[in-house]
């Protein structure tokens, strides 16, 4: 029987959808088995996250949570995956391997930002040379095809760019895990629309370990992904996103008409966050990787708002922009483009001042009266 949802003018043909949500419960279940284990070593060993100046929390909180996001969803895929001698499909999964040791040594050492990015870059690159490519910008500015060199430099740029972005978005709790979760989901949804269906398994099965550790991460967090999952998280999605990018450029009929500027707006809050926060420190003539309370989450949470209210508008905001960018596929890429950076600019200005909001409720609170 062929079930379909019709939804946002798109029809979702559940009998595509068998496997994912297999492979989408296994590691919901598998990571909700693995957390407590990891918290029980962490504790052990003291192995705590501390209060810093460019942190939020106050108090020493467990990490390494992306040890169990890592083991749930890759025990996922190893039951469910239809593993080939696909090289890209072999360089992807080693590459998940090693961004997962870095995470592991970023938490224990701290490394510097220079190495991870030399890491990320030579793993963009593998990933380059085996196939997982942007082709093209399907018109954008009056680019079609872009040369072999300018697609390995535009890959990796993204692939870089994005994994760092959702790296530094992890600041608050549930944030992270809340937005990767639904930019997941929605990349999975479209790459079984797009007939890719392995690829679409890895989204579901990362959404589905995030979904698991969320139950401890929202606040009061019990645990934090760490570096070692929001690099996996940022990582994974960047390397989907060049993939739904790559098959619908090349598809005869894809399932969204500028995919590029879609796939955008699936990332377009960490992706706009980095690079507002980056140039206003450049600007100012510090590096761009010092440390400050500058990003979109600090906004609110710099005001006294609470993590839990500052994920939740943010993750708002983010589930506007992904029916956003459905509704505004069929327009020019450049208007497309224009109305999101316009949106992401208004956006900021409003958090910025949203300490004006706070100000006004105090004053219009009544004022109780003694007798």
């Amino acid at each position: 029987m062929n079930n379909c949802l019709y939804l946002l003018q798109f029809s979702l043909n559940f009998t595509d959808f068998k496997l994912a949500l297999l492979c989408y419960v296994t590691a919901f279940v598998l990571t909700l088995i693995f957390i407590p284990p990891v918290l029980l070593m962490v504790k052990r060993f003291k192995l705590f996250d501390r209060p810093a100046s460019r942190k939020e929390h106050s108090i020493p909180t467990p990490t390494f949570g992306g040890i169990a996001i890592f083991a749930g969803t890759f025990v996922s895929l190893l039951l469910w995956f239809n593993f080939n001698n696909h090289l890209s499909v072999i360089i992807f999964y080693l590459s998940v391997i090693i961004i997962f040791g870095v995470g592991i040594m970023d938490d224990f050492r701290d490394l510097a930002a220079r190495y991870k990015l030399i890491i990320e870059a030579g793993l963009a690159t593998l990933l380059t040379i085996s196939g997982i490519r942007i082709t093209g910008l399907g018109g954008l500015f009056g680019i079609y095809d872009l040369n072999i060199f300018g697609q390995y430099i535009f890959t990796v740029i993204t692939i870089v760019g994005i994994t760092n972005a959702f790296n530094l978005l992890d600041g608050i709790d549930g944030l992270a895990g809340g937005m990767g979760f639904m930019s997941l989901i929605t990349l999975g949804i479209f790459l079984t629309l797009s007939k890719d269906y392995n690829y679409a398994l890895i989204a579901f099965a990362l959404a589905g370990s995030l979904l698991a550790f969320l139950y401890y991460n929202f606040n009061p967090a019990k645990i934090f992904m760490g570096d070692t999952g929001s690099l996996i998280l940022g990582f994974i999605i960047s390397v989907l996103c060049v993939q739904l990018i790559k098959i619908n450029s090349i598809a005869v009929t894809p399932v969204v008409p500028y995919i590029q500027i879609f796939t955008l707006g699936i990332v377009l809050i960490p992706v706009f966050d980095t690079l507002r926060v980056f140039s206003t420190r450049i600007w100012k003539g510090r590096s761009p990787f010092s440390a400050d309370k500058a990003h979109i989450h600090h906004l609110i949470t710099n005001e006294g708002f609470s993590h839990g209210l500052a994920a939740r508008i943010i993750c708002v905001i983010h589930g506007f922009f992904l029916i956003l960018i459905y509704w505004l596929k069929n327009i020019r890429m450049e208007i497309q483009l224009l109305i999101l950076a316009s949106s992401m600019f208004f956006i900021i200005y409003l958090l910025s001042n949203i300490g004006l909001l706070k100000k006004f409720i105090k004053r219009e609170k009544p004022v109780a009266h003694s007798e």
